[in-house]
């Protein structure tokens, strides 16, 4: 796994606080944390872009060069600035240590591909599942087929081929996509908006209750 496509070179970070952050930032650099094993947490910093490429995609695992030694990591978070594009809207990153051999958990994303039955279509509920699996053999993603599917037709969570030694977390009975009318997919999406407006509703209804009670 280690190899010059995931190494990043990082250095000690000893300045702290939104301001060193936003210098660091300033001059093409992310702030960091490395931590787990039980060890006291790394602060450190690394290159913006070196950074950008590295954590494309998901569930990323990097070889840390700090201080002249290695150190295989899993990028658990990567907080970005939404108004920002690109490398500049990466802001921090919680790194996790990983050893050979051992097991993480992890979302990893779930892709659709085909085309169902003419005249329906495609609905993805679940965009991502959790699975345990072996921390250098992390899957990018886990790709499921609608091709030829017919109204009604549902693909589950357990249904999700797993690579050999992958644990499915997430429960089985969990749907993944389902094959619908377009009519009957939009009818449902507003019968759920309906339901989060008058949940919305009853949650405002019982705060001016207690305001009143507390009156």
């Amino acid at each position: 796994m280690s190899t010059d496509d995931n190494k990043l070179q990082t250095e000690i970070r000893e300045s702290f606080g939104k301001g060193a952050a936003r210098k660091l930032r300033a001059v093409g650099k992310v702030p960091a944390v490395l931590y787990g094993h039980g060890s006291e947490p790394q602060h450190l910093t690394v290159n913006a872009h070196d950074v950008f490429m590295l954590v494309r995609k998901a569930n990323a695992i990097i070889d840390l060069q700090i201080e002249g030694k290695s150190q295989l990591a899993l990028v658990k978070d990567v907080q970005r600035n939404p108004v920002m594009m690109g490398v500049t809207a990466i802001e921090h990153l919680d790194l996790v240590i990983v050893r050979r051999g051992e097991k993480v958990t992890v979302d990893v994303p779930v892709h659709v591909e085909g085309e169902p039955v003419s005249g329906f279509i495609a609905i993805q509920d679940a965009t991502t599942v959790s699975v345990e699996v072996e921390a250098l053999h992390i899957p990018e993603s886990f790709t499921v087929s609608v091709e030829g599917l017919e109204d009604g037709a549902r693909i589950l969570a357990s249904e999700i081929e797993l690579p050999k030694g992958a644990e499915l977390l997430t429960d089985g009975e969990t749907l993944v996509v389902s094959v619908q009318e377009p009519q009957l997919a939009e009818e449902d999406e507003e019968a759920e908006e309906a339901e989060g407006e008058e949940s919305e509703e009853g949650a405002e209804g019982d705060e001016a209750t207690e305001g009143d009670s507390a009156e």
